[in-house]
């Protein structure tokens, strides 16, 4: 798995693109359901309309940490024969929000965070286009 606090702090993108093209590829051939994926974004879209609000970071900030037991469950109750599809997904998420969460400086936090979204677009972009369609 890549370093993804190296990941998030990407100022020019080319780790994000990079990173999700490879992390995209990977889910796909495990078969990981673009529905599947498509259900947590919701929520991250959910997380960042409230982190737009004055004032509303700290909720969102914790809705994002909260992220983390949900994705571990998808991870769990996805397992097959010891493996899970969700896991590389779960597990590069995890770290991106850590990444997101522990980041003490309000201005990074929020360019991290923002990169945190686009990296989770471009994985489900990339997913797609490697031919993850349900």
């Amino acid at each position: 798995m890549p370093d993804m606090k190296a990941v998030i702090a990407d100022t020019t993108g080319q780790k994000i693109v990079t990173e999700a093209k490879t992390l995209a590829e990977q889910i796909y051939r495990q078969r990981l359901k673009a529905s599947q994926i498509r259900k947590i974004f919701t929520e991250v879209r959910k997380i960042e309309a409230l982190w737009e609000q004055e004032g509303k970071q700290e909720s969102a900030l914790r809705r994002l940490v909260m992220l983390k037991p949900k994705l571990a469950y998808q991870e769990k109750r996805q397992e097959r024969r010891g493996t899970s599809p969700m896991k590389p997904l779960s597990t590069a998420l995890s770290a991106a929000i850590d990444a997101v969460a522990n980041e003490k400086d309000s201005e990074k936090q929020d360019t991290y965070f923002r990169n945190f979204v686009d990296f989770f677009e471009a994985v489900l972009a990339y997913h797609k286009f490697f031919g993850g369609d349900n």
